[in-house]
């Protein structure tokens, strides 16, 4: 299918998953609502068979663990809770696959050029403000990764203009790109988020509400650790909002059906 700006679409039998060109090297796949209700480790088999599949419960916290750790916390704990908490999950192990469900959160996926590894990151507004990809990009230093070698894919999520929230939320999340936030006003640090260059901040009609680009957020944050740009690629085109022939979006219906995006280690 057509090619637009560095994302591609792929089918399977008919249906249809984004790819992002920066992640080539890898097998991938940003997943759409039509493949509902399969899980990781039926979507891994259309990407690369015989190959396992790691997720977490996800709590829109900061928390990023290792395939490793999975399986160690899966050991420990019972049948009705089987997977450990965390917004993030990387592996540097051969034939192994990562994943994090969305459903207007950003979805993001990493790869290391230079170790094969990988990572998927869930984040949400709050795992945002808790700067999740600040620790999954840590993770992967701690393995080995240099960041020059990282390549980044944001995927599909709420886009800003559609995503209405408190000037409170907005505020929790933009401190973390305004530098000395904590000694700024909240009016101030409004004020700096809508001057930066692509603002990920809207004004919205009501008072006391704003619009804010979660993906955006992101984004900064990963150039701020000195991530290079053109390593970074995110899906503006595809919001889960307003496309509602690819991707659930709870903010539109209310309901929990999510999609799954998800990587595997090239090493």
């Amino acid at each position: 299918m057509n090619n637009l700006h560095g994302w591609q679409w792929q089918t399977v039998e008919g249906n249809s998953y984004l790819t992002c060109d920066l992640l080539s090297a890898w097998q991938h796949g940003f997943f759409t609502k039509v493949f509902y209700p399969s899980t990781p480790e039926d979507l891994t088999s259309i990407l690369q068979p015989k190959t396992s599949a790691y997720r977490v419960k996800q709590v829109h916290g900061n928390i990023v663990l290792t395939s490793q750790e999975i399986t160690t916390a899966i050991a420990k704990q019972n049948l009705d809770n089987p997977f450990p908490d965390g917004d993030g999950v990387i592996s540097h192990i051969s034939e192994q696959s990562v994943w994090v469900a969305s459903a207007d959160c950003t979805p993001i996926l990493i790869g290391d050029r230079k170790t094969g590894g990988v990572c998927a990151i869930h984040a949400g507004w709050r795992g945002t403000s808790q700067e999740i990809v600040k620790s999954a990009i840590a993770r992967l230093v701690e393995f080995g990764s240099e960041r020059e070698n990282l390549r980044i894919a944001i995927g599909p999520a709420i886009s800003g203009k559609m995503y209405q929230v408190n000037e409170n939320v907005a505020i929790e999340v933009g401190k973390t790109i305004i530098s000395d936030a904590i000694d700024k006003t909240e009016g101030e640090i409004l004020h700096e988020l809508k001057q930066l260059p692509n603002s990920p901040l809207f004004d919205d009609e009501l008072p006391g509400k704003v619009r804010l680009d979660v993906s955006r957020v992101n984004q900064i944050q990963l150039e701020q650790l000195n991530i290079n740009p053109e390593h970074i690629a995110i899906a503006r085109n595809y919001c889960t909002y307003q496309h509602d022939d690819f991707f659930f979006s709870y903010r539109r219906t209310g309901e929990k059906k999510v999609q799954w995006s998800g990587i595997i280690t090239n090493n």
